[in-house]
């Protein structure tokens, strides 16, 4: 229990102003000490002043981990089986995090619960609103996971779709922010496959400078812009993406640290996708 302030307050009110300013001086320490306790997370009960919220975000972070291979696992079972394509996504997802031993092992585990008929996404959903504070940045994260996991295989199915926006409802989004989002994600698998085959051989220069326009138009896609938009909107949503996906703001505000790696790789898409656009329009 925190008293240094209701002791502070104490004497000083008794020495200024006798029994009553003692009694005064006891109310103001009073409120001083229990704003220490807030700004300290709440408890001061273990080793170390905010040793609870320490604990307590730990916690967080790994219910978010969990959650998000769990989901995953259940978007990858909305087409009735989960094909090879997805499963390979969700290996190359646990490598992509350098996740090795026990940290595997529970992913896997994660997104096999995530597999069963009986799987509580509703609940599952509303602990991924508590794990993350309700912070946007972290929700639309987890959001932008799962869309992923539904993009493995190049293609979404209906099912997968249908799930999508119950997911993103469950999380706090509307149903034309997940389609904005679909239509980023779908032009972002294409656009990390390197320019439609730009670089291989035995094509003609037409064909090439065909994939490049094709390329740029998904760049734009990647930033939610259209052709059209002139310098400043392009830049604006550039800092406005790379603001949300910036991997040590999302990591400071909750998310787990091996998710770091996939968040840096989605701000190099973002940061690619902008330089594309930057180097057509010339924009300095």
């Amino acid at each position: 229990m925190q008293i240094f302030g209701k002791i502070l307050g104490a004497f000083f009110g008794l020495l200024f102003g006798g029994p009553l300013g003692a009694v005064f001086g006891l109310f103001l320490g009073h409120q001083f000490d229990k704003a220490r306790r807030i700004q300290h997370g709440g408890f001061s009960q273990g080793p170390g002043v905010g040793g609870f919220s320490r604990a307590n975000s730990a916690e967080k972070q790994a219910e978010f981990f969990r959650s998000a291979f769990a989901v995953m696992g259940h978007v990858a079972k909305a087409k009735g089986q989960v094909t090879q394509q997805e499963i390979q996504l969700a290996s190359t997802m646990m490598s992509r995090m350098n996740l090795h031993g026990e940290q595997r092992t529970a992913a896997q585990e994660a997104f096999r619960d995530g597999k069963s008929a009986d799987f509580p996404l509703q609940e599952t959903l509303a602990k991924v609103r508590v794990s993350s504070g309700g912070r946007f940045d972290l929700l639309q994260f987890f959001l932008e996971l799962q869309i992923s996991a539904a993009f493995a295989d190049g293609s979404l199915h209906p099912s997968e779709r249908d799930v999508l926006h119950t997911i993103a409802q469950g999380l706090g989004f509307s149903s034309a922010q997940l389609e904005q989002r679909l239509q980023m994600q779908e032009a972002a698998f294409r656009f990390q496959q390197g320019g439609f085959g730009s670089s291989q051989g035995g094509h003609g220069g037409g064909w090439q400078q065909a994939s490049s326009a094709d390329q740029l138009t998904d760049a734009y896609k990647v930033l939610g812009i259209s052709e059209s938009a002139e310098a400043k909107e392009v830049k604006r949503a550039y800092r406005k993406l790379m603001n949300e996906h910036h991997p040590d703001k999302l990591v400071a505000k909750g998310l787990p640290p091996e998710m770091m790696q996939v968040a840096k790789e989605k701000a190099q898409e973002i940061q690619s996708a902008y330089d594309l656009i930057k180097k057509e329009k010339g924009i300095k």
